[in-house]
């Protein structure tokens, strides 16, 4: 199956890029991690695009899409306007939200700003908030400024990265895996496909910031109204098994799932991860777009 390349322009005029696999009609929007990009759910778009339409998204920043001159701009309230920016320009009533890590943020957010619109929500190794161990790891990750030479370098530094939480892959992943997260830069070296000023933006930028207003993740959680899947890596030092726990005493009806041998995150490739992702979906009552 393949996609098409797309852009379009936001309303403070930066030029955003997405893929779409499939028919339209019946929609899943794919929101990606920090610095992640729309590279991260080729597999599990390629799997539900006989039955849906899938837009996976670059956020600004990342992949293909526009660097912000501003840095200030790299943070929800402007991921979600631009997100909404596309399904509206698209003419898409309702669909169905699935986040990764930041993404999965997002999504809650946006289902709670619009209910009517968001038909479910998926999220993937995320919950709302964040286990300490796991969220300092990140925030010590933009303090490495790591060179590479050429892709065998970056496969390996990839790998010292992420081994941790995609164990046991061989050598061939990470040269392939590496793809997703570097571009050729200045004379021919690999470089991070994501925007510097990313770091700086969660060094000295409010992140929980939306329209100006201050935002409760639990709260946004609480108010989601349409049926929910959270998907958990086995190893995650991100959603540990607690944050799920007191996620389903809130929300009872909640799925869940946990990855067998994976971390912080899961790639949606795995067969337990189509299996509940595929469950889920089936559960939804049927579309009417």
């Amino acid at each position: 199956m393949t996609f098409s390349e797309h852009f379009y322009t936001t309303e403070d005029g930066l030029s955003l890029y997405y893929r779409s696999y499939g028919c339209g009609g019946n929609e899943v929007v794919c929101l990606p991690g920090l610095t992640r990009n729309s590279k991260d759910f080729h597999e599990i778009a390629q799997h539900l695009a006989p039955q849906y339409r899938v837009l996976s998204l670059d956020l600004r920043g990342r992949g293909w899409s526009g660097w912000d001159p501003d840095w200030r701009n790299y943070n929800p309230a402007t991921y979600i306007r631009d997100t909404w920016k596309l399904v509206d320009q698209l003419d898409i009533s309702s669909f169905i939200l699935l986040g990764t890590s930041l993404g999965g943020l997002l999504a809650m957010v946006m289902a709670s700003q619009r209910p009517e619109r968001v038909r479910a929500v998926v999220l993937n190794d995320v919950g709302p908030e964040a286990d300490p161990a796991g969220y300092a790891r990140i925030l010590a990750s933009f303090d490495q400024d790591v060179e590479v030479r050429d892709w065998n370098e970056a496969a390996r530094h990839c790998k010292q990265t992420y081994q941790l939480a995609l164990p046991d892959m061989p050598d061939e992943f990470w040269l392939a895996y590496v793809h997703n997260n570097y571009r050729e830069g200045p004379a021919g070296r690999p470089v991070p496909d994501s925007d510097p000023a990313i770091a700086v933006a969660i060094r000295e930028g409010d992140q929980r910031r939306v329209a100006g207003v201050q935002v409760d993740p639990w709260e946004a959680f609480r108010a989601l109204t349409m049926p929910c899947l959270v998907i958990r890596g086995e190893l995650s030092d991100i959603l540990s098994a607690d944050i799920v726990q007191r996620m389903t005493a809130v929300k009872p009806d909640l799925k869940t799932a946990v990855i067998p041998n994976r971390g912080h995150a899961p790639l949606l490739d795995e067969p337990a991860s189509l299996a509940a992702i595929d469950a889920f979906l089936e559960q939804l009552p049927p579309h009417e777009g």
